[in-house]
């Protein structure tokens, strides 16, 4: 079987075409085409904008924090090991003591 390609144009009235009548697969049935074809179509145009928008609307600059916030994201993340550390460890004691309060309960923990 033979691939179909299909003009730009008639995909964009498919794709009116649907949007208007709110029925994706009665539109493609009376085209005689697959419904998962024009839901595709459907999605693609919606990101059309995104394609023809300036490269400089798609530029994306990065973020350098300054030292005093580098120095309080160092902190924040130093609280935060200290805090899932000790996390780790109450979860190690609990583990231990349901064994010993309970040793036919025996399951393996990571």
């Amino acid at each position: 079987m033979q691939r179909k390609r299909y003009s730009l144009e008639f995909k964009q009235q498919l794709v009116q075409e649907a949007k208007e009548a709110g029925n994706a697969t009665q539109v493609a049935r009376r085209h005689g085409i697959d419904v998962k074809m024009l839901y595709r179509w459907i999605r693609d145009s919606k990101h059309t904008n995104w394609q023809n928008a300036s490269p400089d609307a798609k530029a994306v600059t990065s973020y350098t924090p300054s030292p005093g916030e580098f120095r309080e994201l160092e902190t924040e993340n130093d609280k935060l090991k200290k805090l899932l550390g000790e996390k780790d460890l109450e979860i190690a004691i609990l583990r231990d003591l349901v064994k010993k309060v309970n040793p036919a309960y025996r399951t393996k923990w990571k």
